[in-house]
């Protein structure tokens, strides 16, 4: 069982590395924590229906299930982890709600619209729209950063945002929600990893520039802006030393667990955020940053 974030541990992580990309979670040791026990629902988003990208594992699965206990019904999208995709159907569905699984790359328009469709054909509404998927690939500097890649990274992690909030805009009512996920690279920046920071800095202005375009139709936009979590992102793309080490340079001297993370998307999916838009939230183990 993975370690409560009430009594974090502090000194790392065993080293680990996976060869494949996108990480598998049920392959990390510890498990990441998903949610807390003492997490307890309190109707936030009953009536509601989430679609949330990444949703299969990390703090896309933390969102799915935090969603779940507060009453929601969930889609979770996602590229071909298709175990990490079943376990966390499983969650949401111990906690008596509803999960659709959907499989697909959805850098590519077509693939958004189709998306949009399954979600409206299984549940008849889209209240709360989650974009979260990303992946990134570090290499030593610039000249490393192929064509392929820095295209790949785009494609991912902002084309994906504007094409599937394109295709589910026309079916969002005033009190809709949409949170993106941006990251700490996007403000402190990241040496050996400059297309991912990249695309975190685009995600930003995205996030500030649609909440503009939405007000009127009383849509509300934000993000979320998280440092060193521990998810299958990280062992799938350092080295088993640099994972060893993950997130001990933080304030908090450790690093972060979804649990720690999907309260924010709580807040923000939530009437308790009724007067807030065009804000990014900061989990981050308490590093400052510059807005």
């Amino acid at each position: 069982m993975a370690p409560d974030s009430r009594a974090p541990q502090t000194d790392g992580q065993p080293a680990q590395h996976q060869d494949v990309r996108p990480g598998r979670e049920t392959e990390m040791t510890p498990q990441p924590l998903t949610i807390r026990d003492d997490y307890l629902g309190s109707d936030k988003l009953t009536g509601k229906v989430a679609l949330i990208t990444g949703g299969d594992s990390g703090i896309g699965r933390a969102v799915a299930v935090h969603f779940a206990r507060e009453g929601a019904d969930v889609v979770i999208a996602y590229l071909n982890e298709d175990t990490d995709a079943e376990d966390t159907r499983r969650m949401v569905e111990a906690e008596g709600r509803r999960c659709l699984t959907w499989r697909g790359d959805l850098g590519y328009e077509e693939r958004c619209r189709d998306l949009v469709a399954a979600v409206l054909e299984k549940f008849g509404q889209i209240d709360i729209l989650v974009n979260n998927a990303a992946e990134q690939h570090p290499q030593p500097g610039l000249e490393q950063v192929s064509a392929e890649q820095l295209e790949r990274t785009f494609r991912t992690n902002i084309f994906a945002q504007f094409y599937l909030t394109k295709a589910a805009l026309p079916h969002l009512k005033a009190d809709a929600s949409i949170i993106n996920t941006t990251s700490i690279t996007a403000y402190r920046g990241s040496p050996k990893l400059l297309d991912y920071a990249a695309t975190k800095g685009a995600i930003l202005a995205f996030t500030r520039s649609l909440a503009a375009a939405l007000a009127e139709k009383g849509i509300r936009v934000n993000g979320v802006a998280p440092g060193p979590i521990w998810t299958p992102l990280i062992p799938s793309t350092f080295s088993a030393e640099e994972t060893a080490d993950f997130g001990q340079g933080q304030p908090l001297g450790r690093a972060g667990q979804p649990a720690d993370v999907a309260p924010s998307y709580v807040f923000l999916a939530s009437a308790d955020a009724a007067y807030i838009s065009g804000q990014v939230l900061h989990p981050n183990g308490g590093e400052p940053v510059e807005s």
